[in-house]
Parts: C-alpha cells; sequence; structure tokens
C-alpha cells in the first residue's frame, strides 16, 4: 500500500524561517549609493603650495553635519575650520587653516546619501611631498557593525511583514471571501501588521546611529531621533506608522464585520469599501519606501517613484498572496477547504502581478543599470540576475501549479458535495465510494484506516451505553462519546479533503514557489541595499580606476598637455603580466593625431597607498621614436596601484598624469 506523507505545517515554518535566517547571516552591509566622483586637492597628487580647501563632489546630493568632512594632517590633527558648505550642486567643501606643513594629508568624510544610505570613505594628498602619517588609510564604517546588522535585519522583516500584510489581506478579499473566517489566515495577516509596525520602530530607533557613530549606546540617544525625524527617511517611517494605524482598522473590519456578514448586496458593497481603503492604505505604505529608496534620487523620480510603489504593490500581491494561499492549502479547517474556484482566481491575480512586475523591471533596470555591461561587471547588475533567474523558476512552477488546479476543478464540485453531506451527519456517497481520480489517492492516504476507526467506535458504542436521554445517564461517559464522534467527522473531512490528488499535488507546488519566494524576497531587500550599477560605473570613470585584465597585460591610456608647445598627447602603457613579481613595462607618447613622436623625458612610479609602499620610480629606456620600455620591473604585491606618468616636453613644461590600475 502507497501512503503518502504530507509535511507539517510547523517544519514547513521551520524550513522557511531557516533559509530566510540563513540569508539574513550572510548579508553585507550596505554599499553606498552616492559615489565620490571627484576631489580637489584630487586622490594621491602632490601639491606644492597649501589648498585654502578641500572640496568633495559626489554622483547625488548627500546630508552633512558638522563633522561630515574632515581633514588630518600627519599626526592626525584636524585642521579644518567650520563646517562644510555646499559649494555648488553636488560639490561640499570645507576650509582649512592657514600655514599648513609639508607632508601627507588624509581626508574623511561620512555623509548620508539623498536615497538614505549612509557613504563613507577616505583619501590621501601630499603638500610639497610625501610624508609617513599616524591616520589609518581606510575610511570610517558607518553602516556596519552590530548596528548596521541590526538595521538590515530591520529592513528584511520591514518588507516581509508588508507583503504578507498585504498580500494576504488581498488574497482573502479578492479571492477567497470565506477565508475571512479562518484563523490560521487571520494569525498570518495580523503577523504581518505586527512585523511591519515592530520593524518600523526598530528602524526609526536605529537610524541615527546607523548613519552616524555606528555605536549601540546610541541607540536611544533622543538628540539622534530628533535629527532623524528631520531628515526625508525619518518622515518616510513616521508616515508608514500612521498609515499602520489605518491598516489595523482595515485588518479589524475584514475579519469582523466582513466576514460576519451574509452574502448580498450589503456585502458586495462592503467588499468594494475595503478595496478601495485597502489600495490606498498599500499605496502609501509602498510610498514610504519610494520616497526614500532609489527611485526618489537620480534619473526621472517623477516617473521613477510612482514605477516604484507599483513594482512593491505586484510583488506583495504575488508573494503575499502566495503564501496565504499555502496557509490556507496547509491549516484551512478540513470543513472549509479552499475552493478550486479561489484558486483560479488567485492565478488570474498572480498572472497580472507578474506582468506588472516584468514592466516596472524593465524600466528600473535601464534606470539603475544604464548600460548591458552593467548586468555583469556590478554587483546590482548580478544580484539583478540572479532575481531574474529566481522570478523565471517562480512562473515555471506557477505553471505547474496551474495545471494542479485544472485538476482540482474537475472534481471541486462532488467534493464541496460530499463535504456538505458530512457537515449534517449523513453517510458520504462520496467516502464510501470514492471517485475516479480519488481512488488511488483514499487507498494511499489511509481510507482503510479512517473505516476502520469508525468500526472501531461502533463497537464501543454498542459495547457500552449510549448516551441517556436528557436528565438521566452519565454525562462524562456522553462527552466522551460526543468527542469521539466529533474526532471521526473530522478525520472523515479531512480524509475528503487530502485525499483529492490534485489538491495534494497542488500544495507541493506552491510550496516549492514560496520556497523560491523567500529567497527572491531576500535578493529583492538586497538590490535596494546595493548601490546601483550605473552609479559604480560613473565612478569607476571618473576615478580612472583600471582593472587588469585575469589573462595577461594590464593597457592604460592617459592623456596629458604640458600647456607649452606641441605638450598635448596621450601616454599609452603596458604592464606585462601586471602580476605580483616581475613585469614588463612599454610606453608610447603619442600626439592626438595619433602618430608616435619623442619627449625630452619619462618617468613612471607606482604606488600601493592602502600598504603605504612606494612610490616606486622607474626609468623606463628610450627603444625608438616615441616608445620606452623597462624590463624585470618588481611589483612586491597585488593591490590597487596608482600608475604615475611625468612627461616633460621642454625644459620647463612638465606634467603628472595618474590612474588607479588593480595589479594580480
Amino acid at each position: 500500500m502507497t501512503r503518502t506523507i504530507t509535511p507539517r505545517p510547523r517544519t514547513l515554518v521551520l524550513l522557511l524561517l531557516a533559509a530566510l535566517g540563513a540569508l539574513l547571516a550572510g548579508a553585507a552591509p550596505a554599499s553606498a549609493h552616492a559615489a565620490l566622483t571627484g576631489s580637489d586637492p584630487a586622490q594621491g597628487v602632490v601639491v606644492q603650495q597649501p589648498p585654502a580647501r578641500v572640496s568633495l563632489t559626489f554622483s547625488e546630493k548627500v546630508a552633512m553635519n558638522g563633522n561630515s568632512l574632515r581633514v588630518l594632517d600627519p599626526e592626525g590633527k584636524p585642521v579644518q575650520t567650520g563646517a562644510p558648505d555646499n559649494v555648488r550642486g553636488t560639490t561640499y567643501a570645507v576650509r582649512l587653516e592657514g600655514g599648513l606643513g609639508k607632508g601627507t594629508y588624509t581626508v574623511t568624510y561620512e555623509v548620508v546619501s539623498a536615497d538614505s544610505h549612509p557613504v563613507a570613505g577616505a583619501y590621501t594628498f601630499s603638500i610639497g611631498a610625501p610624508s609617513r602619517t599616524v591616520v589609518s588609510g581606510s575610511g570610517p564604517t558607518v553602516g556596519g557593525g552590530v548596528v548596521g546588522g541590526l538595521y538590515q535585519v530591520g529592513r528584511y522583516v520591514s518588507y516581509g511583514g508588508y507583503i504578507v500584510l498585504m498580500g494576504g489581506a488581498a488574497f482573502v478579499l479578492l479571492c477567497w471571501r470565506r477565508g475571512a473566517g479562518v484563523r490560521a489566515l487571520q494569525r498570518l495577516v495580523v503577523g504581518g501588521w505586527l512585523a511591519l509596525t515592530a520593524a518600523t520602530l526598530w528602524l526609526l530607533l536605529l537610524r541615527g546611529s546607523y548613519t552616524t557613530t555606528g555605536k549601540v549606546a546610541d541607540v536611544f540617544d533622543l538628540g539622534l531621533l530628533g535629527q532623524v525625524l528631520e531628515t526625508k527617511p525619518g518622515a518616510a517611517l513616521v508616515s508608514r506608522l500612521l498609515l499602520l494605524a489605518a491598516a489595523a482598522l482595515f485588518i479589524a473590519v475584514l475579519f469582523g464585520t466582513y466576514q460576519r456578514r451574509e452574502e448580498g448586496v450589503e456585502k458586495r458593497d462592503l467588499t468594494f469599501g475595503l478595496g478601495i481603503g485597502g489600495l490606498v492604505v498599500a499605496a502609501g505604505l509602498a510610498t514610504s519606501w519610494a520616497m526614500s529608496e532609489h527611485a526618489s534620487v537620480g534619473l526621472q523620480p517623477g516617473i521613477a517613484m510612482p514605477v516604484d510603489v507599483v513594482h512593491l504593490l505586484a510583488v506583495a500581491a504575488w508573494l503575499g498572496g502566495l503564501t496565504a494561499l499555502l496557509v490556507a492549502l496547509y491549516r484551512a479547517p478540513a470543513g472549509t477547504p479552499v475552493e478550486a474556484a479561489a484558486v483560479r482566481r488567485f492565478s488570474r491575480l498572480a498572472f497580472g502581478s507578474v506582468v506588472a512586475l516584468v514592466a516596472t523591471g524593465v524600466y528600473q533596470s535601464w534606470r539603475q543599470l544604464g548600460s548591458w555591461s552593467a548586468f555583469t561587471d556590478t554587483r546590482y547588475g548580478q544580484l539583478l540576475l540572479a532575481k531574474i533567474a529566481l522570478v523565471a523558476v517562480m512562473v515555471g512552477l506557477a505553471s505547474v501549479s496551474r495545471r494542479w488546479t485544472g485538476r482540482l476543478s474537475d472534481q471541486g464540485a462532488e467534493e464541496e458535495r460530499a463535504a456538505a453531506e458530512v457537515g449534517t451527519g449523513k453517510e458520504s456517497v462520496t467516502a464510501a465510494k470514492p471517485t475516479a481520480g480519488q481512488d488511488t489517492a483514499a487507498r494511499g492516504t489511509g481510507t482503510a484506516d479512517t473505516a476502520g476507526q469508525e468500526r472501531a467506535t461502533a463497537d464501543a458504542g454498542a459495547s457500552e451505553p449510549g448516551p441517556a436521554p436528557e436528565g438521566s445517564g452519565d454525562p462524562r461517559r456522553a462527552a466522551q462519546l460526543a468527542r469521539q464522534r466529533a474526532a471521526v467527522d473530522t478525520a472523515r473531512q479531512k480524509q475528503l479533503r487530502d485525499g483529492d490528488a490534485g489538491r495534494f499535488g497542488l500544495r507541493r507546488s506552491v510550496l516549492a514557489e514560496a520556497a523560491v519566494a523567500v529567497v527572491l524576497l531576500a535578493v529583492t531587500t538586497a538590490l535596494t541595499q546595493t548601490e546601483p550599477g550605473r552609479t559604480e560605473q560613473e565612478a569607476k570613470a571618473a576615478t580612472g580606476a583600471v582593472t587588469a585584465p585575469r589573462n595577461g597585460s594590464l593597457s592604460l591610456s592617459l592623456p596629458f598637455d604640458t600647456g607649452g608647445a606641441d605638450g598635448k598627447g596621450v601616454v599609452a602603457l603596458d604592464i606585462d603580466p601586471a602580476h605580483a613579481g616581475a613585469n614588463s613595462l612599454h610606453l608610447f607618447v603619442r600626439k592626438p593625431g595619433g602618430q608616435l613622436f619623442d619627449v625630452p623625458e619619462v618617468k613612471i612610479a607606482l604606488t600601493l597607498e592602502a600598504k603605504k609602499i612606494g612610490p616606486l620610480s622607474v626609468a623606463p629606456e628610450h627603444i625608438t621614436t616615441g616608445h620606452w620600455s623597462a624590463d624585470g620591473v618588481q611589483i612586491p604585491m597585488a593591490g590597487d596601484w596608482k600608475v604615475e606618468v611625468t612627461v616633460r616636453t621642454s625644459d620647463i613644461d612638465e606634467v603628472t598624469v595618474s590612474k588607479n590600475a588593480q595589479i594580480g
């Protein structure tokens, strides 16, 4: 005899939580969403005269306080005066003390980007000549540490709570109205509301420390909390809390007045009212993310924010509705199984959600990536590819669920009639004589066992006195027999529900969809915390960073202009094999038109600033017109090396140009 074993609901919940926990444990701190695209003085340069100020240019507007931009001398002493100013657009500057001495100075910045994420970093420049410094070359680690990890957990929980809350309510209201009276679905939706509310309060408390000191002790600092409330992300969190109060009223009506109302004109009107009210609340909550995340900055924010709201609503309807369907299939009472019509309605809702996701996702991808190469060359693009693959897998699983829904539909009417007979206490014809579709499943899932249980109960009733007339007999024995009869009825109803092969297949396919959905939700949340590919590529282009190819040589192109006669041109430098150890360098000097020409002198210097190695001077040998080379150049270790080339075109005209290159 074949026995079909269905997983216990508690086991399913534990498995989903374990998968989500593993994803959370591996989550990295949020990447910066505003990138440093320029500075004056530039990174690594040597200036002869002390600058009056230091200015930084970012890819988007940022929020600063009095300590956001600091300049430290070689001994680690701050030399900036006053608070940073927004001098123009996205450029911010701080004034320096007069009479600064020679040596290497460190610039550190710690700001908050327009899409609410902290940005921190540091770089160095020198006055007169480089020197040793006691300042670490690494910048502050805002957004990381314990507070950063706790903040990321809050973000995951808030997204999950929103999806369960809104998707579960939509499933009940649009797909299965009888579900409003099912306790399991009520607990699911209320649990989503509690999770979102708690996570919002959590994020509001952590926000101040997360974007400034990163210290756990500052979480309950009322001064920092007051500063957060004055920012755009703080306002978004407060508005989310107000909307959650309206959501609580919506839930109370849905699971109170609505589920008690009989079908008719009044219930249809109430359904319409709840639908409009629920959509307004859901869109408002989604806007609280759109107004403080990626959509609010960058290209076309006026279009991007509504698109982001539609995208999040579609995610909630699909993934949240899928969660509600899974709970209904496993936890709905045996007397009220999910009807095939409800599953079909959800299938149509899910299809519409996927269409909306594809349409809005294409626009978001273009906006955040900007080029095909960003799909593979940036972390945002790689995560987006993973998300697309997961959506494809879910669509494939959904097609399997639709086939099982069709089989469920064929048997739905007879099953509901049998369940009604069981509910009135009559012997079910369907239970005694299973349909062709149920016969195999009934034998495999224990119909014989149920029949045996009924015979045992009948024997017990024959050997023991039955329930006595009212006012006589043993009341405890009567209660015991009543419980036995109720257990038999429940077992028969559960047998009718679980013996349907179509229903069991639908359960498995929906469970597989839900498992993929957990991973998809984690990837989607990670995308909101990752620097967009367009910004990352613009920052790389602005800083001139170059990465050596894995298979060999590295080529750099550095335009120069010494300001004198024939002072413009391009230096092409080839490093082979561009690994730690011995390397060959070939340098070519070309005019703007491309022809090679000689200059009086060229010099090369390599510096690994992160390890304070260098500059390593290289004196190439002149080979022929416009061509210099050097063999056996030792590069001690792999890293982000600054390559400087000094070109002298006359006795007085000279310039040094540089680029960063990842070698090794």
